[in-house]
């Protein structure tokens, strides 16, 4: 590690410093994992063994649990891979009924996430193949998983995950697209991950010019506010989990992500005047939903927000974000919630990087 990675410098808190971050991670990621042409640049072993299984398990916990709901979406689409995702510590004591050629991937900032550690003995003693991707060379998943990825998201030290989130995803996108380039599917082919990382970055980089904009709405909605709702539907959804997930731990307000279309079914009844409800629209298909989901919350006195892509974007959305491949959206779309989340945290005089209760990596199971 190089020492003045983990130096703060004229940020205020280490979370900022990694928001700030990311769009150089992206960059990174790109010219380590792609080739100029744009083709991955994966293992030939790791890529042989994806080939051969019939079924992807991705294990994660907390907000590596949200990167894999974001990645069984790629690789189902750009490699056709029947995919699962699993909270590692349930996984460890319930196993479900496996394929009969199943591959692990292990999602971990740390490397040293207890409970996934717990599935992974249980992998390597069943000798199925793996791969851990993580931001720490050596760490326990790293050795001992049959195949490796790094994140080279730098140091993490904010307790709050954010750069390694979105390197996760980035890493995922890349492998999918490897797979799905082996398996000779069109879609993947057709994929241009590169050019797709470059425009992420670009995109990553506007919105945190924005910060000003953002911090407002922070301190004018979310700061007094005992709860908050994210909705969006498909892969917006999995980004909602994570967007809530950032809200609560480092703001302590309790918050909620979930499928916009489930408010009807009960979570409806906790909206009251001025509750914050943001919805993410992202995905053509189902963005009139979502904003008609939005509606009924504020028909019931909600604050409602839009985090929105530009192709998708009305004249009164909140929050809009540049045009990417609708696979890749969650790249951009988080980084609004995780800058939500700063800034009501700092308005609300918390320690931002040390959140109660909570430490960095979970070590116990």
């Amino acid at each position: 590690m190089d020492a003045s990675e983990t130096d703060k410098g004229p940020y205020p808190y280490y979370m900022l410093k990694e928001i700030d971050e990311q769009p150089n991670v992206m960059r990174k990621l790109a010219a380590l994992y792609t080739q100029e042409s744009g083709k991955p640049n994966i293992d030939t072993g790791l890529i042989n063994a994806l080939n051969e299984a019939d079924r992807i398990y991705i294990v994660g916990a907390g907000t590596s649990y949200h990167a894999g709901l974001v990645g069984k979406k790629m690789f189902e689409k750009l490699a056709h891979v029947p995919t699962e995702v699993h909270i590692a510590s349930e996984f460890a004591y319930d196993d479900p009924l496996l394929s009969k050629k199943p591959f692990f991937i292990f999602l971990s900032q740390s490397g040293e996430t207890a409970d996934s550690r717990e599935v992974l003995v249980n992998v390597n003693a069943h000798d199925y193949k793996s791969l851990t991707i993580t931001n720490v060379e050596n760490s326990t998943l790293f050795r001992e998983a049959t195949y490796t990825m790094l994140l080279h998201a730098g140091p993490e030290i904010s307790v709050a995950s954010t750069k390694a989130y979105t390197a996760q995803i980035a890493v995922e996108a890349i492998l999918a697209k490897a797979l799905g380039e082996a398996k000779e599917q069109t879609i993947a082919e057709d994929f241009d991950i590169r050019q797709q990382l470059g425009l992420v970055a670009t995109g990553m980089q506007a919105i945190i010019d924005e910060k000003d904009m953002i911090e407002k709405l922070a301190k004018k909605y979310f700061v007094p506010a005992p709860r908050a709702f994210y909705i969006g539907r498909g892969i917006d959804q999995t980004v909602s989990l994570e967007s809530a997930l950032k809200l609560k731990e480092i703001s302590y307000v309790q918050a909620e992500g979930f499928a916009s279309g489930e408010l009807k079914h009960g979570t409806i009844a906790l909206i009251e005047e001025g509750t914050p409800v943001v919805g993410i629209i992202t995905q053509e298909k189902t963005a009139n939903l979502t904003r008609s989901n939005l509606q009924e919350t504020m028909s019931r006195g909600a604050s409602t927000f839009t985090i929105v892509r530009r192709s998708l974007a009305l004249e009164d959305d909140t929050i809009i974000i540049p045009d990417v491949d609708e696979m890749i959206t969650p790249l951009l779309s988080v980084v609004p919630a995780q800058l939500i989340a700063y800034f009501t945290s700092l308005n609300k005089g918390l320690d931002v990087d040390r959140p109660r209760n909570l430490a960095k990596s979970v070590t116990v199971e």
